[in-house]
């Protein structure tokens, strides 16, 4: 549906009292892309409307209006960390391009207060023909600052970005990954007032995403205002003060309730997904082969989450599903608190006996290794399988952080002392933990906390 310019009559956003505040505001922002069917109508629109006005004609508009930003208003204050979610095409990324200056709104304004550092579209800003050392005096200067500021600042840029000799060599001879390295060191390491991360930081490796959130937090620190677009969640609960979640082009949640918001997405979100068919009672009573098994092992994996899965195949984690303690799916509620009930569902399938497994599950950050792991052994409990489907429950509560957690699982048997992996996944899916206020480390154990008069 066609959005009409902003009205005369509609009046701006109230300026407040101290304006020294505020370090983004975005007063009814729309932004309308025309799309053409074919190149010939572009021509036409550029051409055939003036023509009809200079004879007195009404024009006739040769594309169709797809409005990316509809009547947004936002203001960020200076120091604050924003997480901006929403699906494909929500308008996130249009956003933030008006407010860095590289695209233009249809209607409304744009006021920043500061200097802005944006990790926008991968190697935006870099000339490809130059050197990684020259793009870095080469953003230095968009960004404001001398060759002086700069020299000061390119070793601990070379050292962050951690690319050796590629820094002088043509950055058209880089990966992705030591695009985005190079890119976010250059933003994050020239002293911005304003970083504007639109997702770019998927592109890197988990250790170097690491580096970067641990640096934006010393930016966070130091009063730098962060605005940060991004699909995964669980990095907008573990590190933003507030969340805007956009739908449409506009902007349906705004608040500091961090958890509230990343629930209602996700919820939005869920109910969009069609639920997978569980097993039926043929595939339930069927005798399983081991090519058969192994073939499942070799197509189906966590393809979003570059899941890593291998093994022989005799047995195989077909599925796992995660309940809360109320025996319900998360489906209504997708993030779970810390030191809930949780109840992690198993379904394996075997194609032949197998005695003595262990049925392994354990959950890593992003950027680091395992922080909680178990397995039925480690419990006391041996399991044998039969040939055909066994389902298996694990029980637990988790006291975690807040964040986004990565789950893996493993199946094993041991003979002798042999070892066989039957049936690993590395990692099988993503679990998102809060809890009910900041936490410095990975466990969730509040003190509590005694003062007494007097010495001992």
């Amino acid at each position: 549906m066609p959005v009409p310019s902003l009205p005369a009559t509609q009046p701006p956003l109230t300026p407040p009292a101290q304006t020294e505040e505020w370090a983004i505001c975005v007063d009814h922002v729309g932004k309308m892309f025309p799309i053409y069917d074919t190149p010939a109508d572009r021509l036409k629109q550029f051409i055939l409307p003036r023509l009809k006005r200079l004879s007195g004609g009404a024009p006739r508009r040769y594309h169709r209006e797809f409005w990316a930003l509809r009547d947004v208003s936002l203001r960020v204050k200076r120091g604050e960390t924003v997480g901006i979610i929403g699906r494909n095409g929500a308008g996130k990324s249009t956003l933030l391009q008006i407010i860095c200056g590289t695209q233009s709104p249809t209607f409304g304004s744009v006021a920043t207060a500061g200097r802005i550092a944006a990790l926008l579209e991968l190697g935006a800003g870099f000339n490809p023909e130059f050197s990684g050392r020259e793009n870095v005096y080469l953003n230095g200067a968009i960004l404001g600052l001398v060759n002086d500021d700069v020299d000061r600042k390119i070793e601990e840029i070379a050292e962050f970005a951690d690319i050796g000799e590629f820094l002088d060599q043509p950055v058209k001879t880089y990966s992705s990954g030591m695009f985005v390295r190079l890119a976010f060191a250059v933003q994050a390491c020239l002293e911005p007032e304003i970083l504007i991360v639109d997702e770019a930081l998927s592109v890197g490796d988990v250790g170097f995403q690491y580096k970067c959130f641990k640096r934006m937090e010393a930016l966070r620190r130091k009063g730098v205002t962060i605005l940060m677009v991004t699909h995964a969640t669980g990095q907008v609960l573990e590190y933003a003060d507030r969340c805007i979640v956009l739908d449409g082009g506009e902007i349906v949640h705004d608040t500091t309730d961090v958890l509230a918001a990343v629930l209602a997405y996700e919820k939005g979100m869920l109910a969009e997904q069609r639920p997978p068919a569980g097993p039926s009672r043929q595939q339930r009573d069927r005798c399983w082969d081991l090519a058969s098994l192994q073939a499942i092992q070799a197509a189906e994996r966590n393809a979003a989450l570059g899941e890593k899965r291998f093994g022989s195949g005799r047995a195989i984690i077909a599925e796992m599903s995660i309940l809360r303690g109320d025996g319900n799916p998360m489906d209504d509620e997708p993030i779970l608190r810390s030191g809930e009930e949780v109840t992690f569902c198993f379904r394996i399938l075997a194609a032949e006996p197998i005695a003595n497994i262990a049925l392994g599950i354990s959950m890593s950050k992003a950027q680091g290794s395992d922080v909680w792991g178990d397995n039925n052994l480690n419990a006391g409990r041996q399991i044998d399988l039969a040939a055909g489907e066994l389902r298996v429950d694990y029980t637990v509560r988790l006291p975690l952080s807040s964040g986004e957690y990565l789950v893996h699982c493993g199946l094993a048997c041991f003979s002798a002392d042999q070892r066989e992996e039957l049936d690993q996944r590395r990692p099988m899916t993503t679990l998102r933990i809060w809890s009910p206020r900041a936490q410095v480390g990975v466990v969730f154990a509040p003190i509590a906390v005694s003062v007494l008069p007097g010495a001992t």
